[in-house]
């Protein structure tokens, strides 16, 4: 299990009834037991699966599903029918339940004992209806869940368990995410805005503003020892940096060190408020007069965006709350993954035939996990914005690979997530344009991924995972019953521009039906 997800659980609960009488009920929880144990001993599931029993009545499924509610550990409910459980018993407790489930069809043997097979073997084994059962109730009453079918000791069906999991994960986590704004959206952008209050609604993220006198309180309590350090014993050793960067005597220097004191400075507010992400918007972010008063940030704080992007916060530029949200939760489901996660903002187009690529990155703020070598300290000049100076960054152009990146964007009636498959590829160096970099090729093909992306209304932010697959969006999307929209290599163009137009409908009639 990964160790970030230690004080996660999901409960397991088994159907069943007494009409077989308690020998059967016996031999359902003896079943359960060994099944859930040895799923736990698979080595393939993030968060341990705690068994909670048969359940044999209306009464015992509610008070079960309302035990998960309010248990804080408990981020997910699994439910198998081993036996035929008559599906209206069920009724109470799935109207009660607000915890992620999935519903496994599985079944404790593997083959048919045909020589063997008697009634009392067909009586108990019944999971072939007994789910089918459960699942038409499921859909009566419009219940959002992942269903999972297939024998419990393969490893593909414990994978898609898995991957359940980890969004499970992430769900929970975004209930109690704060997301800090430094400074608003930039000016006129429609696709970073959005009603906060709905968006809490359906996600749980929770976003507030804190004013930069703020900051500035905090920015005034960092000790000067705590920066040496930082830059001496993390940025010196962590990072390539040029010698003529390492004399304390030069602006290059000053503002790397600088640097370091916003790090300590956005690390504490964080830490006050208890956040889990913050944004930052490059044309409100300080005092612009700064290098004659000596007081407050001298630059937009990118390299503090960059490393704490790899230590878990969620990070939206331009004011981009929705992308810091999603970055967190991002980065939370790919823990104990292989590839890292970031940011990333579409800056340009390289035509070229099928190997057509957008080039990804930010003026700075791009994680330095998803790097090819060790990353650069650099201090370049940056002239974008109100803070045009020179500004420590680290540089570096990205791993190459599969991965997957992901946006979520307010319809007005809803809430849309849209993700694409994306294969990175081998990035040239920008020697006069000295920021991180990555390289990509959407799929199915640059024309179609990137028609799919803007008929969809995506933003021109994105957070990208070499480690998650489409399976994770998409489960994302199902827990908090928000529209899904995926771009992969199957996509048809024609064919997604319809299923848009489809979903408008179903959304509108859903949203009068309620």
């Amino acid at each position: 299990m990964v160790k970030a997800f230690d004080n996660f659980e999901i409960w397991w609960v088994t159907g069943a009834q007494l009409l077989y009488g308690g020998d059967a009920v016996k031999q359902v929880d003896g079943h359960s037991k060994e099944m859930v144990e040895g799923l736990n001993n698979s080595g393939r599931l993030p968060i341990k699966i705690v068994y909670k029993g048969t359940a044999n009545s209306s009464k015992e499924v509610a008070d079960v599903m309302n035990r998960a509610n309010v248990d804080e550990k408990c981020v997910g409910v699994i439910c198998w029918m081993h036996t035929f459980s008559p599906a209206k018993m069920w009724i109470k407790g799935m109207e009660i339940l607000r915890k992620p489930l999935l519903h496994f069809h599985t079944q404790y043997n593997a083959k048919i004992p045909y020589e063997s097979m008697d009634m009392d073997f067909m009586n108990l084994n019944q999971s072939a209806h007994g789910d089918r059962e459960y699942a038409h109730i499921l859909s009566r009453l419009r219940k959002p869940r992942k269903t999972v079918i297939g024998y419990w000791q393969d490893a593909k069906t414990q994978e898609h368990i898995a991957v359940w999991e980890r969004v499970c994960a992430g769900v929970a986590d975004a209930q109690d995410c704060l997301i800090i704004r430094f400074g608003d959206q930039m000016n006129n952008v429609a696709v970073t805005d959005g009603d906060k209050v709905s968006f809490e609604q359906v996600f749980g993220y929770h976003v507030d503003y804190v004013q930069f006198s703020t900051v500035l309180d905090f920015f005034d309590k960092v000790k000067d020892a705590d920066v040496d350090a930082l830059v001496h014993d993390v940025y010196f050793k962590e990072y390539q940096v040029a010698d003529n960067l390492k004399d304390e005597s030069t602006v290059e220097y000053k503002k790397i060190w600088n640097s370091a004191k916003a790090e300590l400075t956005i690390r504490a507010v964080l830490k006050a408020y208890g956040a889990k992400g913050f944004t930052t918007n490059f044309d409100d972010l300080g005092d612009v007069n700064v290098e004659e008063t000596g007081h407050g940030f001298d630059q937009i704080p990118g390299l503090a965006s960059q490393r704490l992007m790899h230590d878990g916060y969620g990070f939206g530029a331009e004011g981009d709350w929705k992308s810091a949200c999603l970055y967190r939760t991002t980065w939370f489901m790919s823990q104990g993954l292989e590839g890292g996660t970031s940011f990333l903002e579409d800056y340009t187009l390289n035509f070229d035939g099928d190997n057509t690529s957008i080039l990804e990155s930010h003026m700075l703020e791009v994680c330095p996990d998803i790097a090819e070598e060790k990353p650069r300290l650099e201090v370049h000049f940056l002239a974008i914005g109100v803070r045009k100076t020179p500004t420590a960054r680290l540089v570096f152009t990205t791993k190459q690979g599969h991965g997957i990146t992901a946006t979520v964007v307010d319809m007005g009636n809803r809430f849309r997530l849209i993700a694409n498959d994306v294969n990175l590829i081998k990035s040239k160096p920008l020697p006069k344009l000295p920021v991180a970099s990555a390289l990509w090729i959407p799929e199915p093909t640059f024309e179609i991924g990137v028609g799919c992306w803007m008929n969809a209304g995506g933003t021109h932010h994105s957070c990208f995972s070499f480690g998650l697959t489409d399976e994770y969006w998409r489960d994302f999307a199902e827990i908090f019953d928000v529209e899904a929209c995926i771009i992969n290599k199957d996509t048809d163009y024609e064919q997604f521009r319809k299923e848009l137009r489809w979903n408008e409908v179903y959304y509108m009639l859903n949203k009068a039906l309620r």
